[in-house]
């Protein structure tokens, strides 16, 4: 195809004519314009929507046994999208990227090392599921498709590729091959959402399957297997050997990593697809470089709370699968949801309580808001505000079943009460995160005077003997007629050298904040995700809407309440960073 500009050339031909620069490749020029080109965009758009929607009819029908629509359809195309998107990263980086001015700037913001860092832990777990895959279809390879071997292994080359792709150009701001650029990027966005959305079906009937299991017949749950294995090889291919069923639970039980790698994914693709054509002004696109510092500049209380309950959660967690799965008296299991819901109403009670108090910190914080554009904020506002919808859904179902259910016992009165909390601990925090993306980072050298920054570069500073020097009676310092400054009274003198003081105290209170919801958001997510759904135990809901409607409530919601978690996670560590 060749290294011009043959995408939109014009366009920048004129924005380099216009800007009559000696350096006419320098997207930092005052005059530089930003290229953003709607036709490039609606095309990949189009092909995007329409790949998401054949990728969802697919997952879709496939699972029923009814509908002439195997899983191994769906296996055939996830891989071939796979390996075109395979194809398109390594000529990215083979021929795109090496053209002349490919990459003439780069997004700072987009990208950042902790969330990439995340993305390399979860492709890690995806690759360890992928080989349990690839083992337990092995365990009776004779009597399946070779698709079914051949997914996971074209999955985890995908998982490689990919990875490094977005590790490696996840802030580039491609300027050659612009069209083809855009249209790979929403491929491989629409193949991750495929993934994780053939990923999603297969945990949602693997854990339906396993609740029926304990109350059917063993001729019955035979044919609900065969309908949740979307194929007819269950009579013949069975997983009898122990290492067939370690395999089995073992890919099934790192399924939830495999789900937030895909999503993750995704939100990286589409800030670079965002990022297609774009110039950088770099006077106000300024680099921030932040120190993620753990242990320093804090009290170690916010660590504390959060360690205290992630690890009561693991418990709570690991108490509720055992008295839940393995036993079948109600009493047991009574017990056990209302462990779960005290545990969470306490939980989340803290988290809304925390997050009031930190959105009345930052109403005296004197940091600017950061109003510059920057598609990686925006896109973690928006998702943090939809994934918050499945959440959102799931709770005021749970509250219209509750209060038009009798009779009303302890249990539901926890319900409600989780339920609210729920919707309450979303909004806050949502506030309160969304408020810490758009504060600037701390910059105190900036905002003095020179004979300020002469008294903060001082080893030691002794504000009484600087308030001796002053003139009594609140007099004002003669002006230097060589310095051709104002004269800065001594009360504001000391006020400017104690205001440091006052900020970090305010800081350290938001980075308490911070960590203790960052760790309270893991052990929410890791509940739901490892099993502890109470929604199907709890059968208030379960009778009032039905044995159908419920399920399907809470197998389309629940997915996202999951990611909402992880991703709050990612940005409560940037606003930790950030105060």
């Amino acid at each position: 195809m060749g290294c011009g500009y043959k995408d939109d050339k014009a366009s920048l031909a004129s924005s380099r004519t216009a800007s009559f620069s000696l350096q006419p490749h320098q997207p930092s020029a005052p005059a530089s314009k930003e290229v953003w080109k709607k036709g490039g965009r609606m095309f990949s758009i189009l092909l995007a929507v329409h790949l998401a929607l054949l990728a969802c009819t697919l997952v879709s029908s496939g699972a029923f046994e009814k509908i002439a629509v195997h899983d191994y359809d769906v296996f055939f195309l996830l891989t071939v999208m796979m390996l075109i998107v395979i194809a398109w990263i390594i000529f990215y980086l083979v021929s795109t990227t090496r053209c002349p001015d490919a990459i003439p700037c780069k997004d700072s913001h987009a990208g950042p090392i902790w969330l990439r860092g995340g993305l390399i832990l979860f492709a890690i777990f995806s690759l360890v599921m992928d080989v349990f895959k690839i083992g337990y279809y092995s365990s009776f390879y004779s009597c399946l498709s070779a698709i079914k071997i051949i997914y996971p292994i074209v999955q985890a080359i995908f998982v490689v590729v990919q990875t490094y792709f977005l590790w490696i150009s996840a802030k580039d701001c491609v300027h050659v091959h612009l069209n083809v650029t855009r249209c790979g990027l929403m491929l491989t966005l629409t193949t991750n959402l495929a993934v994780w959305m053939s990923a999603v079906t297969d945990e949602s009937v693997h854990k339906a399957h396993s609740k029926l299991k304990k109350n059917a017949t063993e001729e019955i749950f035979r044919w609900l297997l065969k309908v949740g294995m979307r194929s007819s090889t269950t009579d013949v291919c069975n997983c009898n050997s122990q290492i067939c069923q370690i395999f089995k639970n073992g890919y099934f039980w790192l399924y939830p990593f495999n789900i937030e790698y895909s999503l993750f994914a995704s939100a990286m693709v589409y800030v670079m697809w965002k990022n297609v054509g774009r110039f950088i002004d770099h006077h106000s696109h300024h680099i921030q470089r932040l120190k993620f510092r753990l242990f320093r500049r804090t009290f170690f209380v916010g660590i504390v709370l959060g360690l205290i309950t992630l690890v009561s959660g693991l418990g709570v967690l690991i108490v509720y699968e055992v008295q839940v799965n393995s036993s079948t008296e109600s009493s047991r299991k009574n017990q056990a949801l209302t462990m779960y819901y005290v545990f969470n109403i306490v939980c989340l009670g803290l988290m809304s309580l925390v997050c009031i108090g930190g959105s009345v910190i930052y109403r005296f914080d004197k940091r600017d808001m950061d109003r510059h554009k920057n598609p990686t904020r925006t896109l973690d506002v928006a998702l943090l505000m939809g994934a918050a919808l499945g959440q959102y859904a799931i709770s005021y179902y749970s509250i219209v079943a509750i209060v038009a259910s009798t009779p009303r016992d302890a249990i539901s009165a926890l319900n409600l009460t989780y339920a609210l909390l729920m919707i309450a601990q979303h909004t806050f925090q949502n506030i309160f995160i969304i408020e810490g993306l758009h504060r600037q980072p701390p910059k105190e050298d900036h905002k003095h005077s020179s004979h300020q920054k002469d008294l903060y570069g001082l080893t030691f500073v002794n504000i009484n003997a600087v308030s001796l020097r002053m003139p009594d009676g609140g007099g004002t310092l003669a002006p230097s007629p060589a310095s051709g400054t104002e004269a800065t009274p001594p009360s504001e003198l000391v006020r400017s050298l104690m205001a440091p003081k006052k900020m970090n105290w305010r800081r350290k209170f938001l980075r308490e904040i911070s960590m203790f919801l960052l760790l309270s958001n893991i052990i929410l997510w890791i509940m739901p995700a490892f099993g502890a759904r109470p929604h199907f135990d709890n059968d208030t809901e379960l009778n009032f809407y039905g044995d159908s409607m419920w399920p399907a409530i809470v197998d389309i919601c629940l997915p996202f309440g999951i990611f909402y978690r992880m991703h709050a996670v990612a940005s409560l560590l940037e606003v930790y960073i950030m105060s």
